[in-house]
């Protein structure tokens, strides 16, 4: 889920977020911290300005760290919700209000990470890549959530579900991913922020054009949903770090991890909504067959939770792929071509749990976003730890990460 989410790129970096490439190394210092060394690099410079530093504590660290583990979460959160739903029914019973604050609060902790003329600069910079991307983002994945629904055949509510998905903004666990990709980080950074706040336009009226011919969608109250619980939320938080710098300067450290956890528990909740129907179907499906196992599984694919998980991971597959050859065809380089097909293939899917739940009556039209938390950061990862291990060597600018001892 995207948020889903983690904002520990945000976090990792000091406020000189206008860059081009990224040098980032560890050394231990007698203190019992580490010292964060981040050279930034022009494009068309071939010195090292001076470095900028920023001292990190062990616990910060370790913040750091344990924010970053959103997918196992999210997984083992899964998990738990299969086989003992109960557990998240507090949460569920006290939806959509729940849902709509978490969201908040999620939207919240990102807005603390941000100062928005830092990444305004980084657009006028560049803003070619970053429109670029941008256009991406909304026209491949609900294209693509469009497709796979006809296609598919899928029903009406999960059709309507799976095109919310798709017409929601990148979500901020896509930051992180890039990172472990040697991707352009404050490309993704720019690009994550710039589609966040574009859905208050474009989810809700890209949503009604697409997913209106399966149910009636109210763009007005969808587009002020999304003000309120992700547009309104971050600029508070950017100003609440530009008004109160010490104050925010203590809690900034435990955001990335909260966020991360209310972003786990948004998503599980609402999957565990829907878990006894899917379970009782995928029974029904392999009581009442006589057939062989590999039959059964056939049979258990074509259920509506094998629809479901299959609409998933063919919207997340052709946002990863297209993504990539678009910008391949546009000339970016490669850096900024992993970061384009991380943002596009990982949504913002606790947004569409949110506005599903609020404005949809069948409790269905949530189940494609809550499955893509799990689905998504399971492929997002895997892709980005593979290219971990593929240098971007076509690019004059990249991540590379050293330890000095």
């Amino acid at each position: 889920m995207a948020f889903s989410l983690c904002f520990t790129p945000l976090t990792l970096y000091p406020k000189q977020i206008p860059l081009k490439k990224l040098i980032i190394s560890t050394r231990p210092k007698m203190s019992r911290q580490r010292l964060l060394t981040v050279n930034c690099v022009q494009e068309n410079s071939h010195n090292l300005p001076a470095a900028v530093v920023h001292v990190k504590s062990r616990w910060e660290e370790w913040l750091s760290t344990a924010a970053s583990l959103y997918p196992v979460y999210v997984t083992v959160g899964g998990i738990v919700a299969c086989l003992r739903p109960s557990t998240f029914s507090w949460f569920v019973n006290a939806g959509p209000t729940s849902y709509s604050l978490a969201l908040g609060f999620i939207m919240l902790s990102m807005g603390l990470t941000l100062e928005l003329k830092d990444l305004f600069n980084l657009f006028l910079q560049r803003p070619l890549s970053i429109l670029f991307g941008c256009a991406a983002q909304y026209t491949i994945m609900p294209a693509f959530g469009v497709l796979v629904s006809k296609s598919m055949g899928l029903p009406p509510s999960i059709s309507v579900g799976l095109i919310l998905l798709a017409c929601c903004p990148g979500g901020t666990a896509s930051n992180v991913v890039t990172l472990i990709a040697q991707g352009d980080v404050p490309l993704s950074v720019v690009m994550t922020l710039c589609t966040t706040l574009g859905a208050v336009v474009l989810t809700p009226l890209l949503t009604m054009i697409l997913a209106g011919t399966y149910v009636p969608v109210d763009a007005i109250k969808l587009s002020i949903s999304t003000l309120q619980v992700v547009v309104a939320p971050i600029l508070l938080g950017s100003y609440l770090q530009s008004k109160f710098p010490r104050a925010v300067k203590i809690v900034t450290p435990f955001a990335p991890l909260l966020a991360v956890l209310t972003s786990s528990l948004l998503a599980c909740s609402v999957f565990s909504e829907n878990v006894v129907r899917l379970r009782s179907s995928m029974v029904d499906t392999s009581v009442s067959s006589d057939l062989s196992l590999f039959h059964q599984a056939q049979a258990i694919l074509a259920s509506e939770f094998g629809a479901v998980v299959i609409a998933v991971l063919l919207l997340h597959s052709a946002g990863f792929l297209v993504g990539y050859l678009a910008a391949a065809l546009g000339g970016l380089r490669e850096p900024e071509r992993r970061a384009i097909s991380i943002e596009v293939g990982m949504q913002n899917s606790s947004l569409g749990v949110v506005l599903a739940t609020a404005h949809f009556a069948s409790p269905l039209v949530a189940l494609p976003p809550a499955m893509s938390a799990v689905i998504m950061n399971i492929m997002g990862s895997t892709l980005g730890f593979f290219w971990r291990y593929i240098d971007p060597s076509d690019s004059k600018t990249s991540l590379e990460a050293t330890d000095k001892s």
